[in-house]
């Protein structure tokens, strides 16, 4: 297989340059300074991928009306920093200085007697929603005699929560049988198990970019070649045309995306992008994992909400994932695989190499929330708090941090911040010395994009939301004047 490469077009790359914000407001740098310092932030933004081939300095020039000098002198400043790579007579492609935002320091969970210290906004996770979970497990309890008597091997899952979940797709207007149901533990494991079952290590995956970190991080140790491909920004949804040149160029096997409340921008993808994207896949054979945990989560009431991937497919092209983790607790690790059934039986096949199944009671506690209708009320208490901490938050960093942008999304749990002049890492080793952790955005990029953004999670409200956000302006105060400067230690994991 043939080594693919990423060329950024010299009038896709003018568009891209298009004016925005001065991050140097108010100071004059000659043009060739200022066409590096655009270029230079297209990659660290991950607007434009890492190793990617640009224009010939001749085609730039011709695109934006420029002298060639100029774009030369452009491509030599990038050179001279590390953000370009040329050789002679072949082209010039983007790079990152060595170590430059590397993602490394760990992000578990604190303990919960180290609240009140240090505000954790690493993790998007909320407490349970009460009293729903606790009568969840009381009826999973009163439900286990049935079970406890048998070997207690389901490696497909319960009957019973398959066909729930088979039921949930059905009453959504996507007709499931519940041998399309595979329970797996969480939805990392049922991403885990399709892509070890549908890849084999250097393969290509498309991935939005940016991308949920753990996700990337499993493609990373399992070998594959990962092709990011940019979300638009401001919530804007896929940019098609550069998926279609991916689906085309690099036919990567699988394509990975979140099109519901995205980790970590909360873009909502609308159906006509959803159907363009499943119809490009199928005719480029690639099969789309398409991660549904957030789906439960929408802030703001929608008339018509958008349908779900598996909608729009008409040949197999689509594997959905679900989860209760998200829309109910994170210490509820039951997650789901919805495929065509003889995909179904391959993963089962597969799944006595990775954890054989899930624990039962779980699984009953979530048929049990889905079988009595309990399982809507219960994400109806999650979104009330994840709403109001999105607003507290929200109305924080505006007061607090006004120069810093960011677009307020409808659902989910996170949202993506541009900090502006302040490097994401740095923001995030300093912050910690302060008693705010978060992750930098390097964590869900390839190759150090993103140094300039952090995920804010929705789990903190009121005076401890206000409290969080001046930390991290001091943080921020504290980068500027040169603290936070080493890098992060080891360890990549970020709900």
């Amino acid at each position: 297989m043939s080594e693919w490469t990423a060329s950024v077009g010299a009038p896709h790359l003018a568009r891209l340059l298009e004016p925005r914000p001065s991050r140097a407001a108010g100071r004059r740098m000659p043009a060739y300074r200022s066409l590096a310092d655009g270029i230079r932030v297209l990659v660290l933004e991950g607007r434009i991928p890492v190793a990617a081939r640009l224009p010939a300095e001749r085609e730039l020039a011709l695109a934006l009306g420029i002298s060639r000098t100029t774009a030369a002198a452009a491509y030599e400043a990038l050179r001279a920093g590390g953000f370009a790579r040329s050789r002679r007579g072949a082209g010039t492609w983007t790079a990152v200085p060595q170590g430059h935002g590397l993602p490394t320091r760990s992000m578990e969970p604190l303990p919960p007697d180290a609240a009140g210290t240090v505000i954790d906004l690493g993790n998007a996770a909320l407490p349970a929603p009460e009293p729903w979970l606790s009568r969840a497990m009381q009826g999973a309890l009163a439900d286990l005699p049935a079970y406890s008597a048998t070997h207690g091997d389901f490696p497909a899952g319960l009957p019973v929560l398959r066909a729930a979940i088979a039921e949930r797709y059905t009453a959504r207007g996507i007709p499931t049988r519940p041998e399309q149901i595979m329970v797996t533990t969480g939805a990392m494991g049922a991403i885990a198990a399709a892509a070890r079952r549908l890849t084999t290590p250097g393969e290509r995956v498309a991935v939005e970019s940016p991308s949920y970190a753990n996700v990337l991080e499993l493609l990373r140790e399992s070998g594959s070649r990962i092709v990011p491909v940019a979300l638009r920004e401001r919530l804007a949804g896929w940019d098609l045309d550069a998926w279609q040149r991916v689906l085309r160029d690099a036919v990567p096997r699988m394509a990975y995306v979140m099109p519901d409340f995205h980790n970590p921008t909360g873009t909502l993808i609308d159906d006509d992008q959803r159907r363009a994207l499943v119809e490009s896949a199928r005719a480029a054979g690639t099969v789309i994992i398409t991660d549904e945990s957030m789906a439960e989560l929408a802030l703001e009431s929608e008339d018509t909400p958008p349908r779900r991937m598996a909608a729009f497919d008409r040949g197999g092209t689509v594997i959905s994932v679900g989860s209760a983790s998200k829309a109910i607790w994170a210490g509820l690790r039951i997650g789901w695989v919805r495929a065509a059934p003889d995909v179904v039986r391959r993963l089962v096949s597969a799944r006595a190499y990775l954890d054989l199944g899930s624990p039962v009671v779980d699984q009953l506690a979530v048929a049990w929330l889905l079988r009595t209708g309990a399982w809507d009320e219960a994400v109806a208490t999650r979104r009330a708090r994840a709403r109001e901490y999105r607003d507290d938050l929200v109305a924080a960093l505006r007061d607090q941090l006004p120069e810093w942008d960011f677009s307020v999304p409808s659902g989910g749990m996170t949202m993506w911040v541009r900090t502006g002049d302040v490097s994401g890492s740095r923001l995030a080793v300093a912050g910690e010395r302060l008693g705010v952790r978060v992750p930098s955005g390097p964590r869900f990029g390839i190759d150090g994009a993103f140094e300039s953004y952090v995920r804010l999670p929705f789990t903190v409200g009121g005076a401890v939301a206000r409290d969080a956000v001046s930390r991290l302006a001091a943080a921020a105060q504290a980068v500027r004047h040169g603290g936070g400067t080493e890098g992060e230690g080891a360890g990549l994991f970020v709900a």
